[in-house]
């Protein structure tokens, strides 16, 4: 798969894991069932998530939770594979 055609598949993702006032420890269990039927899960961060933190540091927290690679984070949106 060419970069091109990986940015376009993450950019097509649907928003599936949503991390909210109770963090990423709430939604590791799910996240990981996801990357087990798929390879790319997009997950957004809500305001009540992010707190002092960046989305960045968040989904690089998650994503090492799950075993994952934070593939790209842009705005309050982040897209984890493995």
């Amino acid at each position: 798969m060419t970069e091109q055609e990986k940015r376009r598949r993450m950019h097509d993702l649907d928003v599936t894991v949503w991390v909210g006032k109770h963090g990423v420890e709430s939604v590791v269990e799910e996240l990981s069932d996801q990357l087990d039927d798929r390879d790319m899960v997009k997950v957004k961060f809500l305001r009540a998530a992010r707190g002092g933190t960046t989305t960045e540091d968040l989904a690089e927290d998650l994503a090492e939770r799950v075993s994952g690679d934070l593939a790209r984070t842009r705005g309050h949106t982040a897209v984890i594979e493995r």
